[in-house]
């Protein structure tokens, strides 16, 4: 097996919502929490990941073992006042991180993660944050990702 890492491409798109939803799923259902079943995100996503690609606010890298999608990644890009921690003020927001079952414990999250990091120092952030799932803590950990304990958030 040789895994293959490439930028996201617009032909990619339906694979990418697939995969995007059986993740959220798979979070859901190992905090023992039923996805709602009145949401459909499948046109959300394909609006964001189309008009932030062109916008250059998204990047995502993907590993492809043959032609199959066996991991995916993303990163957001966002901008706030410039503060001590991140002069420029530029923020990358990783979202998205994904590897296939059968392919875990196998470098692919942190050759993905390599990639977007890789993007958001180049896109000039400071700083780069991410609302870790339970599965995913150890892997930001080892990269290098400090918990911030003031990380807040309100939801409509």
């Amino acid at each position: 097996m040789e895994i293959e890492f490439r930028k996201l491409t617009e032909k990619e798109l339906d694979r990418i919502i697939e995969m995007r939803i059986s993740q959220l799923t798979e979070e859901y259902t190992s905090e023992g929490k039923t996805p709602p079943t009145d949401v459909d995100l499948e046109v959300s996503l394909r609006n964001f990941y189309t008009r932030n690609m062109a916008a250059g606010k998204y990047v995502s890298w993907l590993a492809f073992d043959g032609d199959k999608i066996v991991g995916i990644s993303g990163m957001s890009f966002a901008e706030k006042p410039p503060y001590f921690t991140c002069p420029t003020g530029r923020l990358g927001i990783l979202s998205s991180m994904y590897t296939d079952p059968d392919y875990r414990r196998m470098g692919i999250a942190t050759g993905l993660l390599d990639r977007v990091v890789k993007e958001a120092k180049d896109y000039g952030c400071g700083t780069i944050y991410i609302t870790a799932s339970n599965m995913g803590v150890k892997l930001y950990e080892s990269y290098g990702f400090k918990h911030n304990g003031n990380f807040m958030q309100y939801n409509f």
